[in-house]
Formats: structure tokens, sequence, C-alpha cells
């Protein structure tokens, strides 16, 4: 697959597997939705949203019926996507993907996006098993442990090590703008996450801010995912939001990044 402006692409030591991140170019959209939103659920242009979904099954050279978008709803709920769910109606997988945060398959050809506009997505490919997942990792998902839940699914599922995992962290808030009050820092806290690591207080503004990106890596290192095999964009969509979508920065009703992982074969 080669480059183009609407998407990101990830390093993967697999050729068979692609995994990327849509950015703001190449596509029809305007305002707080331009160019390039591929995310129905929030306020765009059906057509315009459709038009860009097509354009997307194209560059990953897919039909649209394997482009598996699940209704986020900050949960921890995950949905393994295997042959029965393919058999389904488009109603029925619609409701089984309804609050559903993370989706992992062992199936060639479907790909699994997950929506986000600061929070972490993140995408997970099992060498051994050849099992993917995208993860949408929210504060509140970060905190109810959703990394941990998918590798422990794909643990039972498929046999999942995570000595086995390469793991992409994709286009999210980075510490330096991730503020934060006090029920959030204490939600962490009480959580058991090492405060000293992933959180600055910032006294002219006494506030905290937090490192979404770091507290999810933690999960994936205390699985065993080897830290040499954790790719970070390092991509901060506050700062970087002409080119990655911003909800703090175009408000709730924007256009999403859609993070997505495909096994080609």
């Amino acid at each position: 697959m080669t480059h183009s402006e609407q998407l990101h692409l990830y390093p993967t030591p697999h050729p068979e597997v692609v995994a990327f991140s849509t950015t703001r170019h190449g596509g029809c959209g305007s305002g707080a939705y331009g160019t390039f939103n591929c995310t129905p659920y929030t306020g765009d242009e059906p057509a315009i949203v459709h038009a860009h979904q097509d354009q997307l099954c194209r560059l990953l050279g897919i039909s649209p019926e394997h482009l598996i978008l699940p209704y986020q709803t900050h949960s921890c709920h995950v949905q393994v996507i295997d042959e029965t769910f393919l058999r389904l109606s488009s109603d029925a997988r619609r409701a089984l993907l309804q609050d559903t945060d993370a989706i992992v398959t062992a199936l060639p050809g479907t790909c699994l996006c997950v929506s986000t506009a600061d929070c972490v997505p993140i995408l997970l490919h099992d060498t051994a098993h050849g099992v993917v997942a995208a993860i949408h990792a929210g504060w509140r998902g970060t905190v109810g442990g959703i990394v941990s839940k998918v590798l422990d699914i794909m643990h039972s599922t498929y046999g999942t090590c995570g000595s086995h995992v390469q793991a992409i962290i994709g286009p999210c808030i980075s510490l330096a703008a991730f503020e934060v009050g006090i029920e959030v820092y204490q939600a962490f806290e009480q959580a058991g996450f090492p405060m000293q690591q992933i959180a600055q207080w910032h006294p002219d503004k006494e506030k905290y801010h937090i490192d979404l990106p770091l507290a999810n890596r933690l999960q994936l290192l205390a699985h065993d995912v080897p830290q040499a095999r954790i790719h970070d964009s390092r991509i901060c969509t506050y700062t970087q939001h002409h080119d990655y979508f911003s909800a703090r920065r175009l408000g709730i009703k924007s256009g999403r990044i859609l993070s997505g992982i495909l096994r080609t074969t």
C-alpha cells in the first residue's frame, strides 16, 4: 500500500499487516469536519462520511462491509469479530457494536477501526497468531484498564502472549496539553496508577496534567509487551490540530481520526 495524504501509515514488521491513522487532508468535508472525516457519529453530513469511507476502502483495497467501526461510549466493552459476526445482518452487526470501545479479530481482510479526537487509539498485532485489535482509550477507558482487558481476551480466545504483541499508540493529546480536574486525577490515583510517573502539577493554573499515552503504555508493559515493540506516534492532536482532529480545539461537533489495522492475508 502506498502513502497518501489521507493516511498516516505506521511501520509494521509484517508486510501483510497495514496500520494507519487518517489525517484531516484529502477529503471533501468543511469546517470542523474538514476535510477527511470518516466517522458517522458526530453530526457530519452522512453522504460526505459515506464518500470518505468509500475512499478509505479503495485505499485499503477492501469492501465497505469489511470496515468495522464501533459506536464508542468510553466503555471497556470488547467485541470479537469472527465469521459468525460477519454473517449477521447489518442491523444485528450494528447492535453488537453499540457501546463498544475495542474490537479484536483473526480474520484477514477485515479492517478494525476506532475513532478518536484526543483520546488514545491503540492498535495491536499478535505476530504469533495473526490476531489484531483496535482500542479506543479515553481517560475513562484507561482508568478502567481497557488495554489489559483486550489483551486478556486475546489470550483467552486466541492464546496471545504479550511477548508476541506489536503495539502502536496513535495520535492523541499529550501530557503538555491534557489538563484535567481533580476528579480525573483522583480516578487514576484510585485505580492504582503511579501518579508520580503519569501526572504533573501546573501551579500557574492549579491543575494537573495526565500523560494518557504513558498510562496505556504501562498497561502494555504490565502484560509483557516488550518496550521495543511499542511504537508511539508522538503526535499530539491538540498542538497538531491542523493535521489531526482535536475535540478540545474544534469542539465535540467535529471530525474524528480513524485509526485502523488490517491483516491483508
